[in-house]
């Protein structure tokens, strides 16, 4: 387990992060730690700005471990909506992989949204009510100005 500290670092949500390969671009340039969560081995840069952390199959493990060890220097990677709320009350700065920030003003209605969603789908009977939209150029290019922005952001109040 890291320990917190007054350092900015990311922390990444891996599993299903389709923004991984940004991540790591803005790390380098910026100088910033990051940290790799997952419930499987996965594939990292070789590099002293990078570390796993793998946190076994456990429902949740990886959302527990994020929210355990965000702060109020930590920028969190998540499209999962409940670890973003859980990020966003230690304070941390959170970002979806389409650059779309979570807030506290906004993260209720997403909440709320979600679980409207989930009693569609557990209602729906064959009919489909689709997924998320596909994943865009324009979301990656959101989600590198996003990242850029938080970090700027934080070191300036630091």
């Amino acid at each position: 387990m890291i320990q917190k500290t007054d350092d900015i670092r990311i922390l990444v949500d891996a599993d299903a992060c389709p923004v991984k390969e940004e991540v790591y671009k803005v790390a380098f340039r910026t100088e910033t730690p990051v940290v790799i969560v997952a419930n499987q081995r996965i594939r990292v840069p070789d590099h002293e700005l990078i570390s796993r952390i793998v946190v076994g199959d456990a429902m949740d493990a990886a959302d527990d471990w994020i929210a355990e060890n965000a702060d109020a220097t930590a920028v969190v990677i998540t499209a999962d909506i409940l670890l973003a709320d859980r990020a966003l009350k230690t304070s941390a700065t959170v970002i979806a992989p389409n650059g779309k920030p979570f807030t506290g003003d906004s993260i209720g209605a997403s909440i709320a949204t979600r679980a409207i969603m989930a009693d569609l789908r557990a209602g729906a009977t064959g009919d489909n009510l689709g997924g998320p939209a596909p994943f865009r150029k324009e979301d990656r290019s959101r989600f590198l100005s996003a990242l850029d922005e938080a970090l700027v952001k934080l070191r300036r109040e630091m």
